[in-house]
């Protein structure tokens, strides 16, 4: 079996500390690391146009971006990528600032080895992940908490798109609910009176 390839994308303008980071992930086969680099935000945010990186190692000074924007501007563009901050000693809070702004993590530089660097990509990845699901079950929640157009005769729902849909379909789409169908007994009544009939004669 293939072992599983993370594509990591790293933004970062300085070479001396790519090429720290580089070595600390070569080691690494189960799975491994496939690196990207680019060395401006701008040139970052092109690359993850093509959709294929899993994770996104970030430096927040670059030339063309500086400080918490930097983050904010590629959590803006891509809010479903994991993203791991890289912070200098001196801005160990920033770091932290981050992760409850929406980073999966944050790595100081100088203090990262690779078993640290490759856990906390993982873990990142994983994450958000779950946040990622997590959020979705709660939009669908949303959805079915708001005013449901229905009609009075025949029960149908309305959706988004303006199309009628039977109740139970629309509920199925827009929940995780399951349906089994049988009948109260009024319904039972209307339909089969014969057979509630003969219930009450074998009662007497």
């Amino acid at each position: 079996m293939a072992a599983t390839t993370i594509r990591v994308l790293l933004i970062e303008d300085n070479p001396a500390e790519a090429r720290i980071i580089e070595r600390h992930l070569v080691p690494f086969s189960s799975p491994r690391f496939e690196l990207v680099f680019a060395e401006r935000l701008g040139e970052g945010l092109e690359k993850l146009t093509d959709g294929e990186i899993d994770v996104v190692l970030l430096d927040l000074t670059l030339p063309d971006s500086s400080g918490t924007v930097t983050f904010e501007r590629l959590q803006s563009a891509f809010p479903a990528l994991p993203i791991v901050v890289l912070t200098g000693l001196e801005h160990e809070e920033l770091g932290e600032g981050l992760v409850h702004a929406g980073a999966q993590d944050y790595l100081v530089k100088g203090q990262v080895s690779p078993h640290l660097l490759s856990r906390s990509l993982r873990y990142a990845i994983e994450r958000k992940r779950l946040s990622n699901e997590l959020q979705t079950a709660l939009h669908e929640v949303r959805t079915l908490s708001g005013l449901l157009p229905i009609c009075a005769s025949c029960k149908k729902v309305r959706d988004d798109k303006g199309y009628w849909n039977q109740i139970e379909s629309y509920l199925q789409e827009h929940s995780l609910a399951q349906f089994t169908h049988s009948f109260c007994p009024e319904c039972l009544t209307k339909l089969y009176p014969t057979l509630t009939f003969n219930k009450e004669k074998k009662t007497e």
